[in-house]
């Protein structure tokens, strides 16, 4: 690439169920300020800003008396465009990232495609429905959610583990380092890495 690109976005969403703002900078340097009324979404996101060298800043409201699952998807939603609009034509950019991230017994591989087909294929089984008031079965469709609005072939594979709060944050953390990596700009590549020419 010839020209250095500011890759920042702002996405907002309200709905009769939430109301979301997102700001997104994917060269950033690890600044998290996350509120979304979810305090283990919470947690997930700060850590995907950090171990991601992103910046990111998100304030949710959401319907929460009903249940947490549709503050966990809208924000899933709105990162995904976050990223996608981040990324643009997405010229320039390595593409592919994959991460190995273990936390004491668990260890979690995800790999990624920024490919503009999105897909999810989640192997991360968990042994509790709940961590605190967190419905773990969320971490899964927050993945999805991500993966269709940034247009992200995904694949997380939960390899060994045990402790489930081990397990959803090495798939947050694995998530951050892969995404890192695919999203890095190759200095050498002119264009979309695609033989067809585009993505």
């Amino acid at each position: 690439m010839t020209e250095e690109k500011v890759r920042q976005s702002r996405i907002t969403r309200k709905t009769a169920e939430t109301d979301i703002v997102i700001e997104c900078n994917v060269d950033g340097s690890g600044r998290a300020d996350i509120s979304t009324g979810v305090g283990f979404l919470d947690h997930m996101l700060t850590l995907f800003t950090v171990h991601g060298f992103f910046d990111l800043r998100i304030q949710a409201q959401g319907d929460l008396e009903v249940d947490d699952h549709h503050t966990v998807e809208d924000v899933g939603i709105c990162l995904g465009q976050a990223l996608a609009q981040a990324l643009g034509d997405r010229a320039g950019i390595c593409r592919y990232g994959h991460a190995y991230v273990p936390m004491d017994e668990t260890l979690v591989r995800v790999c990624v495609d920024i490919s503009n087909r999105p897909y999810l294929h989640y192997q991360a089984a968990v042994p509790d429905q709940k961590v605190g008031k967190f419905d773990t079965a969320l971490a899964k469709e927050f993945m999805r959610a991500l993966a269709q609005h940034a247009g992200l072939t995904l694949h997380v594979d939960l390899l060994h583990g045990e402790n489930t709060h081990h397990i959803i944050e090495a798939v947050f953390k694995a998530l951050a380092r892969a995404l890192s990596g695919a999203a890095a700009v190759r200095t050498d590549l002119e264009g979309q890495l695609s033989s067809k020419g585009m993505l």
